[in-house]
């Protein structure tokens, strides 16, 4: 707090306790304070006064900084009152007590006080909050004119932050719910004015630019009817953040940002079955792989929960290892964790670290993903994602590994790229293992499509064509994808991997594949604009290994539910484990002589030994 105001309200409370007792006894006598009493007042107001100010000051009244107050500071203030009474009443009882006259008040002198001086302190700061806010900053340009969607307790929060935060220039005419029993009463001074399917009428009617949807529960289902109806009237669209988003249960002005196409294709929160993670990460020393990662990068934050003994953060890249090394360190202060720069082709390298940190669980997600990059360069993809693979595999074996998860990809389904060819090859390696009886370590696959805001993913070349004016680029108007978010793909992943026994492929619950071409528009949307007027959407045919549709399983892999509703199982075929390593070994000292179309042939050779 200010020191001037702390100063400032220790002399007003002082004065206005004093205050508070001689107008208890006014009330108490009916405005004739008989002789005795105003000699009494007279002697013992200043000690009062100091005393409730001592008490008050010991339980941190004072250091309550009142441009920020909130109902915590409220009960504090109320708790320092009732105790300040208390006492108060212990010292007229005192007095009684030694035959003393000197605190001889009337006992409902006492009760009116309390009520008073609760009054007067609270007023006062709610005052000076007001003048505070109000007084701080003023909002010279045109108002924006806002609705709330959702009239509960986020929506309360987002009307009270805004007011706290006038140099934004929003001004909220009223909310819409659609609880039948909220219509007509007033939240925070602002009507609720109807239901989600009056918004377009009173969007028209109150000339509204904004509406702030503040539902932080709402399915992905609601949310999209209510954007559905609020696109309608071209105004811009703002929401609070979800359940899982909000640490705190509170909504903070800043939290209230652009809604962004993950809110409205993201799903219902997953219920994770946390001892199970916890029984093989807690105490154990784990290693990720590509840690720098979109994906790497989340399951280390996710495993640091789990309180693993030692987390080695191994990557190529020195920056990202460096960014994730230090998030964690300031996030999970009580992990020990380890950055690791290395190349997982590197064999030697990668025996050296598995001897020196006893690894107990690998998460393997490092590898190279572009689907057009990999075309260009199968040789890079096949070192890395195969060869890479397999050197992981090797020293999970002989340094006796408890469990070894390879992330993989829709697209080593039926793969028609080198991509997803590459990494078809790499879950064959890992299985192979595990359908050898490796009795030590388990391995086992986890298999999912598209994560939003991953590396070279298409929701962030959308958003920045979309920046840049367009056009917007989709490879064919009914190219679909399934999508999930990072945080839900981790999770599942983790999940996944307490319940693998070995020789599995885990496949997560994608939900239903969505359009590219509709994702665009939905996009082009969100941001303001109407597609194909002020932004074009430019078909530009599928790329070189690109498929129309992904899948997420083949045929002949026997799927299998598991307890946990979101999660299958895939049990592959068999795999003649001896013949493909020869195989991959023979195509490893090769590779480097052969032509590009020779080396896409020799991956397709040891995809057909499967």
């Amino acid at each position: 707090m200010d020191r001037k105001l702390l100063i400032i309200n220790i002399v007003l409370d002082f004065v206005l306790f004093i205050f508070s007792l001689f107008f208890a006894l006014w009330l108490r006598f009916n405005t004739e304070i008989p002789y005795f009493y105003l000699t009494v007042l007279f002697k013992t107001a200043g000690f009062i006064a100091a005393g409730k100010i001592l008490i008050h000051a010991v339980m941190g009244v004072y250091r309550i900084i009142v441009r920020f107050m909130h109902t915590y500071d409220v009960l504090t203030i109320v708790k320092a009152n009732v105790i300040a009474t208390f006492l108060f009443g212990l010292v007229i009882l005192a007095s009684k007590l030694a035959g003393s006259n000197l605190f001889l008040y009337p006992r409902a002198v006492v009760i009116i006080d309390f009520i008073l001086s609760l009054f007067v302190i609270l007023g006062i700061r709610f005052l000076q909050r007001f003048f505070i806010k109000t007084g701080k900053t003023v909002f010279k340009g045109k108002k924006t004119r806002a609705l709330i969607v959702g009239a509960g307790e986020a929506g309360s929060m987002v009307l009270r932050e805004i007011r706290n935060h006038p140099a934004s220039g929003i001004k909220v005419l009223g909310f819409i719910d659609d609880n039948r029993q909220k219509i007509n009463m007033s939240v925070g001074g602002k009507r609720v004015l109807g239901n989600r399917e009056d918004i377009i009428y009173f969007v028209d009617k109150l000339k509204i630019d904004l509406v702030i949807i503040a539902i932080p529960s709402a399915r992905p289902a609601e949310l999209n009817h209510i954007v559905d109806i609020a696109e309608k009237t071209k105004v811009k669209i703002k929401i609070v953040p979800s359940t899982y988003e909000i640490i705190t249960g509170d909504v903070k002005f800043e939290q209230i940002r652009d809604i962004k196409i993950e809110d409205l294709l993201g799903r219902e929160e997953i219920k994770l079955d946390t001892k199970e993670i916890e029984k093989y990460i807690k105490n154990k020393n784990v290693l990720i792989t590509g840690a720098g990662g979109s994906i790497g990068s989340e399951i280390a934050r996710q495993v640091s929960g789990f309180k693993p003994k030692d987390l080695i953060l191994l990557g190529k890249g020195e920056n990202s290892i460096f960014n994730i090394h230090r998030e964690l360190a300031k996030d999970f202060p009580g992990i020990k964790a380890e950055p690791v720069v290395c190349d997982i082709r590197d064999e030697q390298r990668l025996e050296r670290i598995f001897k020196q940190y006893k690894i107990d669980v690998v998460f393997h997600s490092a590898a190279h993903k572009h689907v057009f990059l990999m075309e260009l360069a199968p040789d890079e993809a096949f070192k890395n994602n195969v060869i890479g693979t397999l050197n992981l595999v090797r020293a999970a074996v002989r340094k006796k590994v408890k469990r070894f998860v390879l992330i993989s990809t829709d697209k080593a389904v039926y793969p028609k790229s080198v991509m997803g060819i590459t990494k078809k090859i790499a879950e064959n390696a890992v299985l192979s293992f595990a359908q050898a009886m490796n009795r030590t370590t388990k391995f086992m696959v986890v298999r999912f499509g598209n994560v939003f805001g991953s590396r070279g993913s298409v929701i962030p070349i959308f958003r920045d064509q979309i920046k840049k004016g367009g056009p917007v680029t989709v490879t064919h108007p009914d190219v679909s994808r399934y999508f999930m978010t990072i945080p839900e793909a981790v999770q599942l992943v983790l999940q996944a991997s307490g319940l693998g026994r070995g020789g599995e492929i885990f496949i997560l619950d994608m939900g239903a594949p969505v359009r590219i071409s509709d994702l665009a528009r939905r996009m082009i949307h969100l941001s303001g604009f109407e597609p194909d007027r002020d932004i074009k959407i430019k078909y530009i045919g599928l790329g070189q290994g690109e498929k129309l549709n992904e899948e997420l399983y083949e045929a002949r892999e026997h799927i299998v539910k598991t307890k946990h509703e979101k999660i299958l199982s895939a049990i592959p075929p068999k795999i003649k484990k001896s013949r493909l390593l020869d195989e991959i070994e023979t195509a490893e000292k090769r590779i480097d002589g052969l032509s590009r179309g020779g080396t896409v042939r020799l991956l397709k050779h040891l995809l057909s030994l499967n």
